[in-house]
């Protein structure tokens, strides 16, 4: 009976402490699922123009294209976390390691749109763990997840054990 109080114990204050990093994930998990209905989370994908692969224009047309905006996010290449490009819709959308904003570009015709704020990288960021710094995403989460496997397995437990010993009473009878 000690084990399964202790159990039980374990159960209670492990899922309480637990349920705050899991409420978090999930409000955010739910946010990230539908990023792409919302704007507000999401910028829409601008509308480019048709053309073939021989039509591109060099990623350095795409550089002078965002800098020519001079939006204090985009002052250097430094300032650019990465460049995601859409063959299907010839599209490049350049996002910025500053305030989480992004510039679309279309690869044909070098217009842009923008600059949108990406709420969906500062969400994936509060996700994962990494917005709460290197500690939370490496150590804490793991943590977290193993938490929920004990929980989980516990919860089997503590729902069972009273099964079973009901059970093997009415057997012994």
């Amino acid at each position: 009976m000690r084990v399964f109080r202790t159990i039980w114990l374990l159960h209670r204050w492990l899922g309480a402490t637990a349920g705050v990093v899991l409420l978090l994930t999930s409000i955010t998990g739910i946010l990230l699922l539908v990023k792409k209905d919302y704007a507000w989370i999401q910028p829409g994908t601008m509308q480019c123009a048709e053309g073939t692969v021989a039509e591109l224009q060099p990623l350095a047309k795409v550089y002078e294209a965002v800098f020519a905006l001079d939006l204090p996010q985009f002052q250097s290449e430094a300032d650019i976390a990465r460049i995601d490009f859409r063959p299907g819709k010839r599209l490049h959308k350049v996002i910025s390691v500053h305030d989480h904003v992004e510039v679309q570009v279309c690869a044909i015709t070098l217009k842009t749109s923008g600059p949108n704020v990406r709420r969906s990288d500062w969400l994936e960021s509060l996700h994962d763990g990494s917005w709460f710094g290197g500690f939370m995403h490496d150590r804490i989460m793991p943590l977290v997840a193993l938490i929920v496997l004990f929980l989980a397995s516990s919860g089997y437990i503590i729902w069972l054990y009273p099964k079973w010993k009901k059970w093997r009473k009415q057997r012994q009878a």
